[in-house]
């Protein structure tokens, strides 16, 4: 049987409260609902977004209009019906349980759904405002990749631009070893020392907020053996210079956020700073490096 869609599509502010009154205020809920980012490069607040409602039953549209006038202050939404698939999964299958070899990241609501191997390392990063909840193929192919080095545990680790902090809680439970994260953004480095808390990693994982390297406590660690820096193409080609004069020699930084024409110039900049390839996670889209300064 067919199942419907209502999408709307404004900036991310006005959708909000809709988002939160459709998924819980109305009665019946609707099945699934997104809120999803059309242009995933630009920054949230420059972005046009896109809220989607499905439903198993055709739903009353005159109500769902009425309760996102109300809540958000929304226009009519766009009803479709949709062809017979399981829409409602389509719209959640990326927002469960995420593996990346050993590291296995879920959110509160998937907590029964976690599988029970004895490798496993388990993260909870619950979807919020911070970068980095294990969906995106930055985040997954950083943990896929450090993965790999399990068996090579640095002294010093920085998690530079950290976001949610899961690729510090990640190197934290793999290595054992004390991590330093930081990022510019302080409502991030607020909502990363949520998930430290949530994953016990308090006594392993120090947070503060920093423009790249430009903090006391950043200075007083270097130099790294290890440093994490999934940000953004031009932050990263730019941050090579000071990346070199942090990261000890033979020491590693695992590049991440560029996408896959922007590749090469963020590479160039690292090798004119002294470091070589040492390893490359490949996706069609966004790629991930691992640099070893030579």
């Amino acid at each position: 049987m067919p199942s419907y869609k209502i999408s709307w599509a404004a900036p991310k502010s006005a959708l909000e409260e809709a988002y939160a009154a459709l998924s819980d205020l109305f009665d019946p809920p609707a099945d699934a609902v997104s809120l999803v980012k059309q242009d995933t490069i630009a920054e949230d607040d420059a972005s046009i977004w896109s809220l989607e409602a499905y439903f198993q039953e055709h739903p009353d549209i005159d109500a769902v209009n009425k309760m996102v006038a109300d809540h958000g202050g929304l226009g009519d939404g766009q009803l479709e019906e949709l062809p017979d698939i399981d829409w409602v999964a389509h719209a959640l299958e990326g927002l469960g349980v995420v593996r990346c070899g050993r590291f296995v990241l879920y959110g509160v609501h998937d907590t029964d759904k976690l599988p029970d191997e004895a490798d496993d390392i388990a993260i909870r990063i619950d979807a919020n405002q911070a970068f980095g909840t294990g969906h995106h193929p930055t985040t997954a192919g950083c943990l896929t990749l450090l993965d790999r080095f399990a068996g090579w545990a640095p002294k010093s680790v920085l998690d530079l631009g950290c976001g949610s902090a899961v690729l510090a809680i990640a190197a934290a439970k793999l290595w054992g070893r004390d991590i330093l994260a930081s990022d510019i953004d302080e409502t991030s480095v607020a909502i990363a020392r949520e998930n430290v808390q949530l994953n016990h990693a308090e006594g392993q994982v120090s947070l503060l907020g920093a423009a790249g390297f430009d903090h006391p406590d950043i200075a007083a660690a270097a130099p790294f053996g290890f440093v994490f820096a999934n940000i953004l193409a031009g932050p990263l080609a730019v941050l090579a210079p000071d990346m070199a004069a942090h990261i000890a020699k033979n020491g590693r930084v695992m590049l991440a956020g560029m996408m896959a024409e922007q590749e090469a110039g963020v590479l160039a900049a690292y090798e004119k700073a002294g470091f070589r390839q040492l390893n490359r996670l490949n996706h069609e889209t966004w790629p991930v490096l691992l640099l070893v300064r030579q």
